[in-house]
C-alpha cells in the first residue's frame, strides 16, 4: 500500500458562524458542530459543550475520555471505515491530517480509568497533549443510562466531530507530504533483501467491561490476530474506545500517530525492512491468551521476521500477553524487543511488571506510573474535577486544601505511553 499523507497545521482554533479553515486557523460553528453530533435525536445524551483549550492556558480537563486528531481521505476511501463510513480498506491514496490540534472528549466520567490534560503547570510537562490547541467537547448522559451506552455516545459523537472538521481540509493544499508504502510481502523482502526483516506487534486493549479498541468497527475481542499494512492506521482502522489507565491509553490520535509505526518507517530501507504490522488482542482468560501468543508467534515467523518490537497498552493482567507473545517469538528465532511501562510503587521498588520471563530480557519502559505529582490549582476546569477522587491514579485524598492534586502520574493522559508518545523513560543503575 501507498499512502501520500499530507500535513496543514492549525495555528488556532476560533468560534464563528461558519465552519472553515483559513490561513491556518480553524474557525468552527457550535451549531453545526451540535447538528453533526446529532446530540438533540440521541436517546442517551442530554446535553453537548464545545470549548477551546490552548497551549498554556489556565486549564485543566478532566476526566478525558478519548483524543483525536481530524483527518480526511481526499482518495482511497473514507476515514473511520466501518464506524462511521463503509468498510472500504483504508491505507492506500491521499490523505490530509490536521496536526497541532486535537478534539477531547470529557462530561461526567464513564469509567474509573479515565485521565487529566492540564494546558500549563506541572501536569502538562507529562502530556504530549497540553502542547496541541484543542477542541474540547464536554458530553452529558441523561439520568439512569448505562455505562456502555454512555461509552458509546461519547465515542460517537467524538468521532462523528473529528470527521466533520477532517472534511473541512479536502479541497485544501497540504503543507508539506509524506508519502509511506508498504508493498506485498514477497516484493517487500526482495526490495530490500539484505536488510534485517521487522515485524511490529502491536497489542489492543480488549478486556471488556469498557476495555475495548475498534478495528475497521469490529471489536478487537472478536478478531484473531491478523495483519494490517502500517498505513491503515493512519486511516483510521484502528480506533479507541477503552477506559484504561490514562498514562498508558492509547487514544485515536495515538492510533492516528502510532510511534513505531512513524519511526520504523523512517529506518525502512536504510538499517531495516519494514514488513507490517501485527495486531492481536489483550485478552482474560489464560485459554485465549495462550491461544493468541500461539497465533501471534506464527504469524511473525510465517512473515519471515528477523526481529520483532511488541508493544501493549494497559498493565496488569496484559503483562502476561506481552511476556507470552514476547518469550515465543523469541522462541521463533526471531530477536524481540517489548515496549511497557511500570507499576512499581511510589517508592520505585516494587515489581514492575506482573509477569516476567528471561527471554524479555530487551525493555524499553515509558516510566513508573507510581510517580507522584502535585498538579497546581488551574482557573479552568473543563468536565469535572472532582473526578480525581475516584480515577486511578488519584484517591478520596487527592485534592489539596489549597486546591492543588496530589497524584500519581497514572491519572495524565499519556504520561507512560507504551508506543512511546510520551516525555518518560527509565533505565537501570
Amino acid at each position: 500500500m501507498r499512502l501520500e499523507l499530507g500535513e496543514i497545521k492549525i495555528q488556532d482554533i476560533q468560534f464563528a458562524d461558519k465552519s472553515e479553515i483559513k490561513n491556518g486557523v480553524l474557525y468552527v460553528s457550535k451549531a453545526e458542530l451540535e447538528e453533526v453530533s446529532e446530540v438533540a435525536n440521541d436517546d442517551y445524551l442530554k446535553s453537548i459543550e464545545f470549548f477551546i483549550a490552548r497551549p498554556g492556558d489556565s486549564t485543566r480537563i478532566i476526566p478525558v475520555k478519548d483524543v483525536l486528531e481530524p483527518r480526511v481521505k481526499v482518495e482511497g476511501g473514507e476515514m473511520f471505515p466501518g464506524i462511521l463510513n463503509k468498510v472500504d480498506t483504508v491505507g492506500s491514496g491521499k490523505t490530509i491530517a490536521l496536526k497541532n490540534m486535537a478534539v477531547i472528549t470529557t462530561g461526567s466520567i464513564v469509567g474509573f480509568q479515565e485521565g487529566i490534560i492540564d494546558m500549563t503547570g506541572e501536569g502538562a510537562k507529562y502530556t504530549p497533549f497540553s502542547k496541541l490547541v484543542n477542541l474540547v467537547v464536554k458530553v452529558e448522559p441523561k439520568e439512569g443510562i448505562s455505562k456502555a451506552n454512555h461509552e458509546h455516545s461519547v465515542r460517537m459523537v467524538g468521532l462523528k466531530i473529528t470527521d466533520f472538521i477532517g472534511r473541512l481540509a479536502k479541497d485544501l493544499t497540504p503543507e508539506n507530504t509524506t508519502v509511506y508504502e508498504t508493498k506485498p510481502i514477497l516484493e517487500q523482502v526482495e526490495e530490500y533483501k539484505d536488510l534485517k526483516k521487522v515485524i511490529y506487534v502491536c497489542m489492543l486493549q480488549t478486556q471488556g467491561l469498557l476495555h475495548d479498541t475498534y478495528v475497521y468497527g469490529v471489536d478487537a475481542k472478536k478478531i484473531i490476530p491478523t495483519f494490517l499494512y502500517p498505513t491503515e492506521f493512519m486511516d483510521g482502522a484502528v480506533v479507541s474506545g477503552n477506559c484504561v489507565s490514562a498514562c498508558d491509553k492509547n487514544p485515536t490520535y495515538v492510533h492516528l500517530n502510532n510511534d513505531v509505526i512513524k519511526n520504523l518507517y523512517k529506518q525502512h530501507g536504510k538499517t531495516i525492512n519494514f514488513l507490517g504490522v501485527v495486531i492481536t488482542n489483550e485478552n482474560v482468560y489464560l485459554m485465549d491468551k495462550q491461544r493468541h501468543s500461539d497465533m501471534t508467534a506464527k504469524l511473525v515467523e510465517f512473515l519471515g521476521a528477523d526481529a520483532a518490537i511488541v508493544s501493549q497498552e494497559g498493565f496488569g493482567n496484559p503483562d502476561t500477553d506481552l511476556i507470552m507473545n514476547c518469550t515465543k517469538i523469541e522462541k521463533k528465532g526471531v530477536d524481540t524487543v517489548i515496549i511497557t511501562d511500570e507499576y512499581a510503587g511510589r517508592d520505585g521498588k516494587s515489581q514492575s511488571l506482573a509477569d516476567a520471563d528471561p527471554l524479555a530480557n530487551a525493555v524499553v519502559t515509558g516510566g513508573n506510573a507510581n510517580e507522584v505529582v502535585r498538579l497546581p490549582k488551574l482557573d479552568n476546569v473543563i468536565g469535572d474535577e472532582k473526578a480525581v477522587l475516584v480515577i486511578a491514579g488519584g484517591s478520596d485524598e487527592a485534592i489539596l486544601e489549597d486546591g492543588t492534586l496530589e497524584v500519581e502520574i497514572q491519572v495524565i493522559t499519556g504520561a507512560t505511553n507504551e508506543t512511546g508518545f510520551n516525555y518518560l523513560s527509565a533505565k537501570t543503575f
